[in-house]
């Protein structure tokens, strides 16, 4: 599949699909939003495909397949290609590589985007406890991977809502737990992200029981994702997107404010610290 590039370096099976759509796309005569009509996309969804910014999903491709009379030779590519990230996460992860602000609301664990290498495998294992160590291995990796884009000083603006549950639930030991919660507050303190933390006290609240995520984009409307156990929705009904920000807005009211968060996110942190020493 893999051929010669412009620069003489082997060209991966992404590159050849992305350059197999556009050509295909351009010998049937139709423009990027001519062709994203047809398959109830947007001119600016395929472009996306065609550049790697989106990735070509089987379900896309069969719609693709069907409009340029390609038979099942799309599919068969997205078929072949394996995302980093658990299949339900794969849409939303290369989402939250293009946002430009992203909001999160955690109830029980750290988001994804946050953890450390030792929390993520904790987690990963915990979950798949049968799963063999090069996969585990590889989850934790994409995780890491993710988290490179709070290496950019500005973007995206990361703002994350957790709930007191997720400092007191002991994921991996105390050591990691201090580790774990360190490394928010260092994001905090160098004004890399905001953190708010609902106190036990604060009782129910508008997005109690609820994982989610809604991301802004700068030519595009808001998204939001929530997920579940072994499966993860994503929302682009503006309706449906609204009423999640209501969600999030009353979560961020009930919650402390940002100082008393950070205060109450170190403190958790020197117990478990505590706990190792002793």
């Amino acid at each position: 599949m893999a051929k010669p590039n412009g620069e003489g370096g082997a060209q991966t099976p992404e590159e050849f699909a992305r350059e197999e759509l556009r050509g295909k796309r351009e010998a049937a005569g139709l423009t990027q939003e001519g062709l994203g009509e047809r398959i109830f996309a947007t001119g600016a969804y395929v472009g996306m495909m065609e550049s790697g910014r989106r990735r070509l999903r089987p379900e896309i491709a069969k719609l693709i397949d069907r409009e340029l009379n390609t038979g099942d030779y799309f599919f068969r590519l997205a078929r072949a290609f394996k995302s980093k990230h658990s299949e339900y996460f794969a849409d939303a992860a290369e989402l939250e590589a293009l946002a430009t602000a992203i909001y999160e609301y955690a109830p029980t664990l750290v988001p994804g985007l946050l953890q450390t290498e030792d929390y993520a495998r904790a987690v990963i294992r915990a979950t798949s406890p049968t799963a063999l160590a090069e996969r585990v291995d590889a989850l934790v990796g994409a995780r890491a991977e993710r988290a490179r884009l709070l290496g950019d000083p500005e973007a995206p603006e990361v703002w994350v809502v957790l709930h007191e549950a997720v400092l007191r639930t002991v994921v991996g030991g105390p050591a990691v737990m201090a580790a774990q919660l360190r490394r928010i507050a260092s994001y905090a303190r160098a004004h890399r992200i905001m953190v708010q933390v609902v106190p036990f006290a604060a009782g129910a609240h508008g997005a109690v029981g609820s994982m989610m995520t809604i991301m802004q984009f700068a030519e595009a409307p808001d998204v939001a994702y929530t997920e579940g156990p072994y499966a993860g929705q994503l929302l682009d009904y503006p309706a449906l997107v609204q009423r999640h920000w209501k969600s999030y807005d009353l979560a961020r009211a009930a919650a402390l404010p940002p100082e008393a968060s950070l205060a109450s996110v170190e403190s958790v942190a020197e117990e478990y610290a505590t706990c190792v020493r002793t």
